[in-house]
């Protein structure tokens, strides 16, 4: 199993941090570094900036957003870093969410399935250098009637095959994710139930398209906070505001993928109370009411001897890239968690 980092969004005060967490992720060995965007930096550039600083480590997106950007400047941006990045760039794609993609890019979130496959396909073709056409529900290529023709990219990646990755949370999503990409970016894992809520329905989509687990690149993101075992509720509070605004505020009531992600672990009860309580503005009682258990379980927390037992639990289901969320209030923190990462790694035997 390798280990990626996730810098996360830029733009929130840390920015000089997040290059010497890069920079000190690419010393340790980390196999990439994922950059996040959502209505404020955009990954491409942070990407574009991380690579240029570093020199072995794997750059990610994590995600672009694909309503934010037609698929052939995705392609286009893909094969750009790839180049300079010396064949380092992994490519990351999410629908977003309806309020994004609506409220900020002003596309509609319909049929967010059906435009995903047209998207990558789209993405994938252009990528090859062949001449761009395409005929779908979502995107015709060139458009009929007018002065547009078929063009093929002028930039050549470093490699032939730039791996593609999905975020992908619910289980329609998931099974086609594994029909249709490289791996799947996974937001919430819990390595007790990782094989119900997610690699049974990429399973199944790998199995569609006549192919297996093998080469598919399984890859949650977990915080990591470093401390003593005693004190592991305590590291856990410092989670409850991020996890509040996940599972009570990402989406409206009716549409929040997170959500439905903790109801299908377990936590129908106290998703609906989490939800409940952040939408009507009490985001102290929303944080107050996630059970310590749910997020034990989707963080690594403590000693390092701790976050090397989960860290095995994660191997055994099946996980092939544990990606860290090292936390910490400064550098110095942080760094001391992203090293006690690659120490738990070590001390686990799965380096």
């Amino acid at each position: 199993m390798q280990l990626g980092i996730n810098l996360g969004y830029w733009g929130a005060g840390m920015d000089g941090d997040n290059l010497a967490v890069a920079q000190e992720a690419d010393r340790l060995g980390y196999a990439v570094c994922w950059a996040a965007e959502a209505y404020g930096s955009d990954a491409a550039t942070v990407l574009a900036w991380v690579a240029a600083k570093t020199e072995r480590i794997d750059v990610g997106s994590a995600i672009f957003q694909i309503p934010a950007r037609q698929p052939a400047m995705t392609a286009m941006t893909a094969a750009t870093l790839d180049s300079l990045s010396g064949g380092r760039f992994r490519l990351g794609l999410g629908v977003s969410g309806p309020q994004v993609s609506e409220g900020w890019y002003g596309v509609k979130f319909d049929k967010p399935l059906a435009r995903t496959r047209e998207y990558v396909e789209i993405v994938r073709k252009a990528m090859t250098r062949e001449r761009l056409s395409y005929d779908g529900e979502h995107w015709t290529l060139p458009l009929p009637g007018g002065p547009g023709k078929p063009i093929k990219l002028t930039v050549h990646p470093e490699r032939e095959h730039i791996p593609l990755y999905i975020a992908a949370i619910g289980p329609k999503n998931l099974e086609q994710t594994g029909e249709i990409a490289d791996g799947a970016l996974l937001i919430f894992p819990s390595a007790e139930h990782l094989e119900d809520t997610a690699l049974r329905h990429i399973r199944a989509g790998r199995e569609k398209a006549g192919l297996t687990l093998e080469g598919f690149d399984v890859c949650p993101t977990l915080p990591l906070a470093l401390g003593d075992d005693k004190d592991v509720d305590k590291l856990a509070d410092t989670f409850r505001p991020y996890t509040a605004l996940y599972v009570g505020g990402m989406g409206s009531r009716k549409q929040n993928f997170y959500n439905q992600l903790a109801q299908r672990m377990g936590y129908e009860a106290e998703a609906a109370e989490i939800q409940d309580k952040y939408l009507s503005g009490d985001k102290t009682g929303a944080a107050a009411a996630i059970p310590h258990d749910l997020i034990d379980k989707t963080t690594l927390l403590g000693s390092v001897p701790r976050i090397a037992d989960r860290m095995k639990s994660y191997a055994s289901v099946g996980v092939t890239t544990l990606t860290l969320a090292p936390a910490g209030f400064t550098l110095e923190e942080r760094l001391a968690s992203l090293r006690a990462g690659a120490e738990a790694l070590e001390l686990a035997g799965l380096a």
